[in-house]
């Protein structure tokens, strides 16, 4: 007989997270025994393939990629009541995804008479916020953290940033004044990876943990935030900053050179890139940008992002092969300075954020523009969003079903989950059928 052991919390205050059962899955013992394959899949491609699937799967398969015959050979071959219990679970998920999930204030979705699913969206309870101070005290990065995640009703929310000699032990001034306007009172003078580990596993009297950690930092914060990411979530492994440019001769190239410019003044590794099909244009920005250049603070962090292999001109030969250069790097930030400007950026798919012509910098949307300036770096905006009020937003299904709307599909969902050869899972249906 099986008894599932019990755990009483009546008692206790928590916090919770150390004394819930979990069982044990170490990802990093895993990371080692697979890194070998995942470095042979690399160097060897499809050879390696084979091997690996000789080896664990007892057959090395003609072909890696399925055919499209064969797949259609085995949608024709199927029982047909199979096949009826997997359209109805497809149209079903069809339905509750694009009237639920693709709307802001969903209603629930009546798929059937006493069959209901619907959608709740719950804030995180508790999260982390990191606020850099190195290079820049980003104190923008207060707002850009903390105003979402009150919006969306998180109710405990935490700030680290690192301490600073020069203001006795505490973080920037900015910072802290920020964190006050904002009503947060719970603020770390923590920073780097260590401030990551103390949000992930919480400190015994100072700090309880956290359920999810979001903000940019140095490499060090990436790092440890990937280390810690399944024990919390995260937001994103934001690398250092980048703008791309997409302009035509019709662009101003002070503007444009001062926007190169006002990346490259983040970090020394910050990414500035011109994509243009005008030479022209190209030139006079490069003759700005050594201009500006010698009035700016910081010229040496400046020089060594502009000049670094990460900052470039790219030169092509139209609007369309711009766009389609734009898309493949999937910048966190792209400005649009060109001939009706608003239509070639509605034509952009890969971007952390668009701006939009003349007047609408990257330096706008750091601060002030009302969008977020936590975006996904290093080519990410191909499948990331920045940071909004959904991210600390979990979209819940709660399911609704009668007695009688569970009979009526009882046959397919039975029939499925034997195909999968889950009996178990058909018999927590059987059991439910009237005697």
């Amino acid at each position: 007989m099986i008894v599932l052991r019990n755990l009483d919390f009546t008692g206790v205050e928590g916090p919770y997270r150390s004394m819930l059962p979990r069982g044990s899955f170490d990802v990093e013992a895993a990371v080692e025994v697979v890194r070998p394959i995942v470095d042979d899949v690399a160097a060897r491609g499809a050879e390696a393939l084979r091997e690996y699937s000789l080896k664990f799967d007892g057959v090395a398969p003609q072909h890696l990629r399925v055919p499209a015959e064969e797949l259609a050979r085995a949608a024709q071959e199927l029982d047909p009541r199979l096949a009826e219990a997997f359209a109805v679970a497809i149209e079903r998920r069809r339905t509750v995804a694009s009237t639920l999930e693709l709307d802001a204030n969903p209603q629930p979705a009546q798929l059937a008479d006493g069959a209901r699913v619907g959608l709740r969206n719950i804030p995180v309870d508790r999260v982390g916020l990191y606020v850099p101070g190195g290079l820049a005290p980003l104190a923008s990065s207060v707002i850009m953290n903390v105003v979402p995640a009150q919006v969306a009703g998180v109710e405990s929310i935490a700030v680290a940033s690192p301490p600073h000699k020069e203001f006795g032990g505490l973080p920037h001034p900015n910072i802290l004044a920020l964190c006050h306007i904002l009503g947060v009172d719970e603020v770390y003078a923590v920073g780097g990876a260590q401030a990551i580990a103390m949000f992930a596993h919480g400190v015994q009297g100072l700090c309880e943990p956290v359920s999810m950690i979001t903000g940019p930092g140095n490499i060090y914060v990436v790092a440890a935030k990937r280390l810690m990411r399944g024990l919390v979530g995260i937001d994103s492994e934001a690398g250092p900053t980048e703008i791309a440019i997409v302009a035509d001769d019709t662009a101003n190239p002070a503007y444009v050179a001062a926007d190169l410019i006002s990346q490259a003044e983040h970090d020394p590794l910050a990414a500035s890139v011109l994509i243009t099909p005008s030479t022209a244009l190209a030139e006079a920005v490069r003759a700005e940008v050594a201009r500006q250049v010698e009035t700016q603070k910081h010229q040496e962090r400046i020089r060594t992002a502009l000049t670094g292999e990460q900052s470039a001109v790219v030169l092509v030969r139209d609007i369309d092969q711009a766009l389609a250069v734009a898309d493949a790097y999937a910048a966190e930030h792209l400005e649009i300075q060109t001939a009706d400007a608003e239509a070639v950026a509605a034509r952009i798919r890969n971007a952390g954020a668009i701006f939009v012509g003349d007047y609408a910098p990257v330096s706008l949307g750091d601060y002030s523009a009302g969008s977020t300036h936590v975006l996904p770096t290093a080519g990410c905006a191909c499948h990331s969003s920045g940071l909004t009020v959904r991210s600390f937003m979990r979209t819940v299904h709660v399911i609704n079903y009668t007695a009688d709307a569970l009979m009526a599909i009882a046959d397919g969902v039975e029939r499925f989950a034997l195909a999968e050869d889950l009996p178990g899972h058909a018999a927590a249906i059987t059991v439910r059928r009237p005697q």
